[in-house]
């Protein structure tokens, strides 16, 4: 679905330009995105696996939850929607916890150039996996893997991308920190 975004610069600063989802990924322009990371009390995470029908990485076990910022919306209105847009989990923006914003550049095989700034949220999932709904034109499926998976994705094939350890490594220690 190509969208109106709002166009940052290179430090993630509002520019006060907004553009097609489709422009920005076509002329590399940076753009404001969130990143949902959902856990439970019982030391699990929550991943997606993408729809097939992505236009990229279809098919991986990927982040919670993930979008882009509409025009104007603001940061964490944006995260309670794309939760449950994609997953059907209704949320409150106070059971959200902004641990970073991570600048994230990429050009992919297929001619998109992801420039983003991926605010980043940690919560608890308070409801059993069997009651969300999945948004079929994004996400194929839903299961819960130990939370120690995400330490160590180069064990895993399509679960996560390795190359972003790093990311993982500082997601899992926020949560760590919530749960202990």
């Amino acid at each position: 679905m190509d969208e109106l975004i709002d166009i940052v610069d290179e430090n993630g600063n509002y520019t006060g330009k907004t553009c097609l989802k489709s422009e920005a990924h076509k002329k590399g322009y940076f753009h404001p995105t969130i990143h949902v990371w959902l856990y439970t009390s019982d030391y699990k995470i929550l991943l997606q696996k993408r729809a097939l029908t992505k236009k990229v990485f279809p098919g991986l076990w990927d982040i919670s939850v993930a979008g882009h910022i509409a025009a104007g919306e603001n940061i964490k209105i944006a995260a309670v929607r794309e939760v449950k847009e994609e997953i059907g989990f209704d949320i409150l923006p106070e059971n959200l916890h902004k641990i970073g914003t991570r600048k994230h550049m990429v050009n992919h095989p297929n001619g998109i150039i992801d420039n983003e700034f991926h605010h980043v949220f940690i919560a608890e999932l308070s409801t059993p996996i069997e009651e969300l709904t999945l948004q079929q034109e994004e996400v194929a499926a839903l299961k819960l893997f130990s939370l120690e998976t995400i330490l160590h994705t180069k064990n895993y094939e399509n679960l996560l991308l390795p190359q972003y350890q790093d990311y993982y490594s500082f997601v899992h220690k926020h949560i760590l920190n919530i749960l202990t």
